[in-house]
């Protein structure tokens, strides 16, 4: 079974929705006991990357879900503020983020960028292996998926970086580490696409 954790935000009855096309069942809780027991979680997440924070705080989930990831090395999957969480801090709040990732969250910077692109970035973008791992067996450089996003992460290291996408500039969309993966599109709004990552998920991790 796959635990997806709710700490207040997210899309969480989409990415459900998802897994029980692939046959999965899965589990929506902020219960700190269930989330100990899980051996699969996803992380998901919509909103302001303090708030997010601050929820996960107030749920007294972020001990829980330390020793989850980083003892026990369950897989876990962060989509959009899920994944920026992961990273050490963010420019939109003041926060310490969880600092799996050796990453920060900066807001896009478009002020140079020769034609006008408002923020946030949203719509469909087409999103670049840049690393080949088991989350993305069977995608081809002909994939798509769907943001929706004012930041993005940046890696202190280039090995983590997995997928990128372009909106005015390459950034990157997906970091993995071990058992740690994040991306900041929506897998749940992305189709085909975001139904080929999910069962990659459930099939290899």
């Amino acid at each position: 079974m796959t635990t997806i954790v709710d700490y207040g935000c997210g899309n969480l009855g989409s990415i459900q929705n998802m897994l029980k096309k692939l046959g999965e069942n899965s589990l929506i809780t902020s219960d700190f006991e269930s989330i100990n027991q899980a051996t699969r979680l996803i992380l998901p997440g919509v909103g302001s990357f303090d708030k997010g924070l601050n929820k996960l705080k107030s749920h007294n989930l972020i001990s829980c879900l330390n020793k989850k990831v980083l003892d026990d090395q369950v897989p876990i999957l962060g989509i959009c503020l899920g994944f920026q969480l992961m990273t050490n801090s963010s420019t939109e709040g003041f926060l310490e983020g969880l600092g799996w990732f050796d990453a920060e969250t900066i807001k896009f910077d478009l002020k140079d960028s020769k034609k006008k692109f408002p923020l946030p970035n949203i719509g469909w973008r087409k999103t670049n292996i840049q690393k080949q791992i088991p989350l993305y067996s069977d995608f081809d450089d002909d994939t798509w998926f769907y943001y929706v996003h004012n930041y993005h992460v940046t890696a202190n290291d280039d090995r983590l970086v997995s997928l990128t996408s372009n909106y005015s500039h390459d950034y990157i969309a997906a970091l993995d580490r071990r058992n740690i993966l994040g991306v900041q599109f929506h897998p749940e709004k992305s189709h085909k696409y975001g139904l080929r990552l999910f069962d990659n998920f459930l099939a290899y991790y």
